[in-house]
Order: structure tokens, then sequence, then C-alpha cells
């Protein structure tokens, strides 16, 4: 009998690690999730996985998890902190403790795949679209942290197979951060950021997971970084049209000036500070926010993985947004 594929997940209960764990089931594979023990189960619940509750500092109980992996994919990852030692230590620490356990317990492994962010590379500028030779310049704590791992991971490449993924916004089934956009979409408000025509790399999750396996599976991707995003780009009133076409409902259009958006994030901080939890919008997100692009290249993920978009904006939107419905979140 052939030997089960084990597959180990970290981040397996957000958006991109719960669609990547389904691909990965319907792949074959035995996969192993690795959670914090306070972390919400239910897009797991019912699906052939075996969940470890020791999140990513416990090294001992890493090894019990990591010992027989064939992949290990590093999805996991903090977005929002109350301070700059948060995202470090959640995105740079944890990424060490899990590199150095693969070293000991999985050295043979075939592939460790970090899923980093654009922000480590940081937004457009001058109209040039960012490929993986753009020199990085994140603009937030968050991307500087996504920085700092990727740098990291570099440094183990010599000793353990490793491919690095940089994706762009995300959005699908499942997703609660651009899910707001659609919520204030549908009370009748279409917002968009200053005055200038913003453009934007945006990717379906089930696009992007179907990336990070191709590039997981690529034995060229050895050592390599990808962007794995939409082959198109999109105006803020482009991804509002499709809204609009899955919907049948029209919003009223309000552009936001620059000095609005960070006047938001400053009274979403200061009432943060009164709460245990990190604002969702803060003055970083607003920083991303009013950037004239995001866009990214997929050139080199296209040539040397096979990879294509196959999701149009215009599908995935209306796949989220039935998918909302049927969950009554719309």
């Amino acid at each position: 009998m052939d030997k089960k594929i084990i597959s180990v997940v970290t981040g397996g209960t957000g958006l991109v690690g719960s669609h990547l764990i389904d691909l990965l089931i319907e792949k074959g594979h035995d996969v192993k999730c690795i959670v914090r023990k306070t972390s919400n189960l239910r897009w797991l619940d019912g699906k052939p996985v075996q969940i470890f509750d020791c999140g990513l500092f416990d090294k001992d109980k890493l090894k019990d998890v990591l010992k027989d992996a064939d992949y290990i994919y590093h999805v996991a990852g903090v977005v929002k902190s109350k301070k700059p030692e948060g995202y470090y230590k959640g995105n740079v620490e944890t990424t060490r403790n899990l590199l150095d356990v693969a070293l000991d317990v999985a050295p043979n492994i075939k592939r460790f795949l970090y899923v980093s962010s654009q922000t480590a590379c940081g937004p457009s500028i001058g109209g040039i679209h960012c490929t993986e030779k753009t020199l990085p310049h994140p603009i937030t704590n968050y991307g500087k942290s996504k920085y700092e791992a990727e740098k990291l991971v570099e440094t183990y490449m010599k000793r353990l197979p490793i491919t690095i993924v940089r994706p762009p916004a995300v959005y699908g089934e499942r997703d609660t951060e651009i899910y707001l956009y659609f919520k204030t979409y549908m009370s009748g408000l279409f917002s968009m950021i200053g005055f200038d025509e913003k453009l934007v790399s945006i990717i379906h999750v089930s696009d992007l997971v179907r990336g990070i396996y191709l590039a997981a599976e690529a034995s060229k991707a050895v050592g390599q970084l990808y962007f794995i995003s939409s082959e198109k780009y999109y105006t803020w009133p482009e991804i509002g049209n499709a809204i609009n076409k899955a919907t049948g409902k029209k919003a009223i259009k309000v552009r936001l000036p620059h000095f609005i958006v960070y006047t938001v994030a400053v009274f979403a901080e200061f009432f943060s500070m009164f709460s245990k939890n990190a604002a969702t919008f803060n003055i970083e997100k607003a920083r991303d926010w009013v950037q004239e692009a995001w866009t990214c290249d997929v050139t080199k993920a296209v040539t040397e993985l096979g990879y294509r978009q196959e999701i149009s904006l215009d599908d995935g939107i209306k796949r989220a947004i039935d998918w909302y419905k049927e969950m009554k979140w719309l």
C-alpha cells in the first residue's frame, strides 16, 4: 500500500488555510492542522483533519506534529496587533520555531511552503507592478514583519526545500474582511478611497490555494518566491460593478478623502485602547488603503508553475455573495 502523504497546515481555521485544507483533502493528503486553544474550528468541523491545539511556540509538541510531515504549509500569521512587537512575535518568531523543528525532526520533507503577503514587498510605485525582483519597501509594521519572516525563511533555504508565495488582497467564501465591504454595499453605500483611480490585484481564495499547491508541488519552485494573484488588475468602480451584477442592487458611490480615512483610523485606534483586542481598522490599514496601487505581476508563476487565474472578478464575487446569503451573513 502506498504511503499516505502527510501535510501540516498552520492557520487552517482562517480563510486561506481552511480552503487549502479542503484542496489537500481532495488531493488525498492526510492533513494535520496546528491551531491555538482559542481557535474557532467551524470551518474544520466534520472534516478528516487531525487537530493539534499546541500553537506555534511549544517546540516539544511541534516535534510530535511535524516528525512525519511530507509538506508543511505555513499560512498562519498576525494581521493586527496593538504593538509592533505583536507582529514580529506572531509572524517571525513562529516561523523560526517551525523551521527549527522541521530541521530537527523532518529534514527530508518535500516542501516548506511559506505564505507571505504583497505587503512584504509594498505598494506599486510609479505605475510599475510589483514583481519578484522589486526591491521590497513595506510601509506598515505588518508588512515589515512579513518581509522579516521572508528574509528569515531564506536563510534556511540551503537546508530545507522552501518556497515563498505572496498573495495580494484575498476574497471569497468564509472571508470576514472584504465581506464588510460587501455588507456596506448592501446597505446602499459604495465608498471609494480618494479621488484618484486606484488599481488593485485581488484574488479569489480558490485560485490562491490552487497556486499555493502548484508552488509546493513544482520541483523548480524550491528556493523560489512567487506572486500568486489575479492576472488582471481592477479599479474600485469595476469591483463595484461586479457587486452590482451579483446582487442586482445599486449603491450610492461616495469618495472619501484620504484625511477622512486617517481620521476614522485614529478614532478606531483610540477606542481600541479600552478593549483587549486590536482595532480591525487602524492607521496602518489606512496607510495601505490610500496608496495609488497594490498590483503584482504573476508572469513568473504562470511561466514556471503553469498557474492561471481561473475565476474572474464577476464570478468570484457572485460566488462569495451567494455564500454570504446562504450563511445569512447578508
